[in-house]
């Protein structure tokens, strides 16, 4: 991990500077965006490369039907939007025109979630997560900062296939050492040890889990620490092994408990080692207008509400 988290970025600039950045690299990638470019920082790609940007309106459904095309010829597309449209509005395209083809499209959805703030409950996606892992095939990642959202999108691009990245508004601290941080589909991140309990976190929520196992620590808690940025595949084993020895599993996530991390947890756990999990996240509701500082700290998406609910998990019993 870094060694401080002083630094803050938004994961949708580290997404539109990982695109101008690998451009060179890879000369086949296109970036597509729906009349928000400026906000999905795919701006930063189109600037150094209006050449092999396209902009296709206010018309997210039409663009992943352009991006399918596009990668029929030989093109890497990463269609961009909020994820309300990209993976909302657009869910039938990509699902028919992406997904059931197993095309080599990129979805890169930015500001998914409650830290969209202001916009409230009709941009505030809660629901990208469980709508992508429905479908076959379909890589589902979820960075938790600035390093991580690059070597995501690095990733995509080196990995033959539909994916969906799913990126924040919200300015969140650097967590991963640039220097020594490796990334790979499908494995998640050891953070911090511990014996009494579990938490397995993803997105901002990564902060707030190391930030709540140190409030922790503080009441003679041990919590362990998983990042997970690959929400499909997951990484089955580390979360198997942590849960074999603390045996108390809480999720946490920017999301709807309803078919996101939590749900996929429970779906690998209740099969392969049955353990108790508790989830936290937005609990079958909708979110609503506020600053995202607010917000989370309503929600209890915070390491201070992190760090309750991990307490009245360990005090439920069985």
């Amino acid at each position: 991990m870094a060694d401080n988290k002083i630094q803050k970025i938004a994961t949708r600039e580290s997404y539109g500077n990982a695109l101008k950045e690998l451009a060179e690299e890879f000369p086949d990638l296109v970036v597509l965006d729906a009349d928000l470019a400026a906000a999905t920082k795919t701006s930063i790609f189109k600037k150094a490369y209006p050449e092999r940007h396209i902009d296709c309106g206010i018309a997210e459904a039409n663009m992943m039907g352009i991006a399918a095309g596009l990668s029929l010829t030989g093109k890497i597309p990463f269609v961009s939007s909020f994820a309300m449209f990209a993976a909302g509005r657009a869910f039938e395209q990509v699902r028919n025109s992406i997904g059931y083809p197993h095309l080599n499209v990129k979805i890169g959805a930015t500001h998914a979630g409650i830290t969209v703030g202001e916009d409230g409950a009709s941009h505030q996606c809660n629901e990208d997560i469980a709508l992508m892992r429905t479908i076959p095939g379909m890589v589902v990642m979820c960075p938790a900062d600035d390093v991580e959202a690059k070597a995501a999108v690095r990733a995509a691009l080196e990995y033959t296939g539909p994916v969906y990245i799913r990126f924040g508004r919200a300015a969140v601290p650097v967590i991963y050492d640039r220097d020594t941080y490796k990334f790979e589909i499908g494995k998640g991140n050891l953070l911090r040890q511990g014996e009494d309990v579990t938490i397995v976190a993803t997105g901002i929520c990564v902060d707030s889990a190391l930030e709540a196992a140190k409030l922790l620590a503080e009441e003679g808690i041990s919590a362990e620490v998983i990042g997970i940025c690959t929400i499909k595949p997951l990484d089955e084993e580390i979360i198997i092994n942590s849960a074999r020895k603390t045996g108390n599993v809480v999720t946490v996530e920017e999301h709807s408990v309803i078919g996101g991390l939590g749900s996929a947890v429970c779906d690998v756990l209740s099969e392969k080692l049955p353990t108790r999990v508790t989830k936290i996240g937005m609990q079958d509701v909708f979110g609503e207008s506020g600053s995202a500082e607010a917000l989370i700290q309503k929600y209890g998406l915070d390491a201070r509400g992190v760090c309750e609910s991990v307490k009245q998990a360990m005090g439920r019993k069985d």
